[in-house]
């Protein structure tokens, strides 16, 4: 049944449910205002009349992983709250080139002036959703999460890290105050590994969790008498990965991170860490190639 702005602000997808009105409108409300400008749509006031009605088709033009939609139909819905979307392939979907993803009807001009905004929110996080499923598929059934960083577009992290969550990823850090992470610079001024645990671990809430960066297998055998959370194992090579996992001995998460690629991915998880965190799913993912036509 064709759907028109309710609350939540989008159709319910597969996966996941849309983020909330109060993350999602400034973002959204920002992308629109970037587009109109001070002057609105000049070409689509001048063409279509206000009364015109029509009926569109959201397409892929190549294989991918929807993700988006939630923002896509709030930027048409902030337009006119009585346009009218048939979503055929719910974010979290497989669609293939030429795959519908939904269907909108109801007035030309709002349609046409809320398009490129709709567009540019699904391309971009159908992309991001796409290159995390691949990474994904990757490594299945070796018991080992992909997940994402914080290297993601200013403004736009609640949207990626939904994305890469739809594409089958998990995420390392939101922000700064979901845990500790104690990286190379914050053991340099705090003096070591050891002094920069111990302070760690004093000023740390019951809740907390402490993750520590090392660079070699000596800055390991360091952490691991503080009992760290996690450890995140930068820039390893795989021998050093397979050192590290037999030195842990199961006694903290191991995360493997930098320089992750698709052609490496599969040999990091097979030397037994249990995250894979990959800047490129946010900061390197290439747009999916989608479109509007009209019907």
């Amino acid at each position: 049944m064709p759907t028109r702005r309710k609350e939540p602000s989008s159709p319910a997808p597969t996966h996941l449910p849309p983020l909330p009105d109060v993350v999602l409108e400034p973002i959204v409300k920002l992308a629109l205002a970037e587009d109109l400008g001070v002057a609105g749509d000049v070409t689509t006031d001048a063409l279509i009349d206000p009364d015109a009605q029509g009926r569109w088709k959201l397409a892929a033009r190549e294989t991918g992983i929807v993700a988006g939609l939630d923002a896509a139909t709030l930027a048409a819905w902030l337009i006119d709250p009585d346009l009218l979307f048939e979503i055929a392939a719910p974010d979290g979907a497989r669609v293939k080139a030429g795959g519908v993803i939904a269907e909108i009807s109801g007035s030309a001009r709002s349609t046409l002036i809320a398009e490129r905004t709709m567009l540019n929110f699904i391309g971009r996080l159908s992309g991001i959703a796409t290159l995390t499923r691949a990474y994904v598929d990757a490594v299945a059934g070796m018991g080992v999460a992909i997940a994402s960083t914080r290297k993601t577009t200013p403004g736009l992290r609640a949207l990626e890290k939904r994305a890469v969550r739809l594409g089958g990823g998990g995420s390392h850090r939101y922000g700064l105050g979901d845990a500790m992470l104690i990286k190379d610079n914050h053991i340099t001024a705090a003096g070591g590994v050891g002094p920069a645990m111990t302070r760690a671990r004093a000023a740390a809430g019951h809740l907390t969790c402490i993750e520590i960066e090392v660079d070699t297998l000596d800055q390991l055998r360091q952490a691991l008498p503080h009992a760290p959370s996690a450890v995140l194992l930068d820039n390893f090579s795989l021998a050093d990965l397979r050192a590290a996992v037999k030195l842990a001995k199961g006694q903290t998460l191991l995360e493997a991170s930098g320089g992750v690629t698709l052609e490496t991915v599969f040999s990091i998880a097979e030397a037994g860490v249990d995250v894979i965190s990959v800047g490129a799913l946010t900061h390197s993912a290439r747009a999916l190639d989608v479109g509007l036509d009209a019907v």
